[in-house]
C-alpha cells in the first residue's frame, strides 16, 4: 500500500485539506495520509510546482501525490493522472506537473473521466474532492491507471525561467520566498564564489551561520537551488524583495 500525499494552496481554515482526507479513507481506510503543505501561495501555479519537485523523491517509491492548484478549475484544463516509474502524480494539467516530470518520465497519462472513480456528485469548483483524491485513492487499491480514463498527451505549460550560463557565471532569478525570508534562486546549486543581487555581495557558504560575520550569505539550499539569506534575519524583508529579480553567482 503506497502513501497518499496532498499539495495544496487551499489553508486549513475551510476544511477543504481535511474532506479530502475523508474521502480517500472512505475508499479506503488502510491508506496512509501525508500532508505535504497546504500552504502554496493562492492560484501560484509556479510555487507549487516547484514545491512538488523539491520534494517528492523523499517519500517511497509506490506514493500517489494530489497536487491542487487549481485556477482553472471547471474550465476546459484537463484533470489527469499521470504514471512515471516511482510515483502516480493526480491534478490539473496547468503546468503544476512540469518541473517534476522533468525528472520522472512520464509512462502513461490519462485524463479523469470514468465517473465510477468520481464521487457522484462532481462540484466544479472542488476537484480535489471530487475526482482528483477519488482517482488516487484507487490507484493505490489497485486499481489500473487505464480505467480512469482514455490516454492524452501531457502538454507543458509552466513558464519557468531558466537559468542562463554565462563565462563564469550563472544569472538567474528569485522565485519563492521559505517561510524565513530566504530567497530560493533558478540557479542551481554548485561550487560558486559569491552571488550578487542588486550590486551587493553575498559569500558562498556552506552553513547559514557561517555568513553571521558579513551579516549575508549564498548557499546551497534544500531545494537543490542557490539561496540568499540574512543568518538568523529574513533576506526578504531586509531587502524588499521581489520575485523576479536578478542573482548572479560567480564560479
Amino acid at each position: 500500500m503506497g502513501v497518499l500525499v496532498f499539495l495544496t494552496d487551499f489553508g486549513t481554515k475551510d476544511g477543504f485539506a481535511g474532506v479530502m482526507k475523508g474521502v480517500a479513507l472512505s475508499i479506503n481506510p488502510d491508506l496512509r495520509l501525508v500532508d505535504l503543505t497546504h500552504e502554496v501561495e493562492p492560484f501560484n501555479v509556479l510555487e507549487g510546482a516547484l514545491l512538488l519537485k523539491a520534494h517528492y523523491r523523499y517519500f517511497p517509491k509506490g506514493s500517489a501525490f494530489v497536487a491542487v492548484v487549481d485556477p482553472g478549475v471547471g474550465t476546459e484544463r484537463k484533470p489527469i493522472a499521470v504514471k512515471t516509474p516511482n510515483y502516480y502524480f493526480v491534478g490539473p494539467m496547468n503546468g503544476l506537473f512540469d518541473l517534476v516530470l522533468e525528472e520522472e518520465k512520464p509512462l502513461k497519462v490519462v485524463e479523469l473521466t470514468n465517473p465510477r472513480y468520481r464521487l457522484p456528485a462532481v462540484n466544479d469548483t472542488f476537484h480535489g474532492r471530487d475526482v482528483f483524491t477519488p482517482a488516487a485513492a484507487h490507484l493505490l487499491s489497485g486499481v489500473p491507471l487505464e480505467r480512469l480514463g482514455p490516454p492524452v498527451r501531457y502538454r507543458r505549460l509552466l513558464n519557468f525561467p531558466k537559468p542562463k550560463r554565462l563565462p563564469g557565471k550563472v544569472v538567474g532569478q528569485v522565485v519563492y520566498f521559505d517561510r524565513f525570508g530566504n530567497a530560493v534562486t533558478t540557479v542551481p546549486c554548485g561550487r560558486y564564489r559569491r552571488c550578487t543581487f542588486r550590486g551587493k555581495t553575498f559569500p558562498f557558504v556552506r552553513a547559514f551561520l557561517e555568513a553571521k560575520r558579513y551579516g549575508v550569505g549564498s548557499t546551497c539550499g534544500s531545494f537543490g537551488l542557490v539561496e540568499l539569506f540574512v543568518p538568523e534575519g529574513n533576506f526578504k524583508e531586509t531587502f524588499g524583495a521581489r520575485k523576479g529579480e536578478k542573482v548572479v553567482c560567480h564560479l
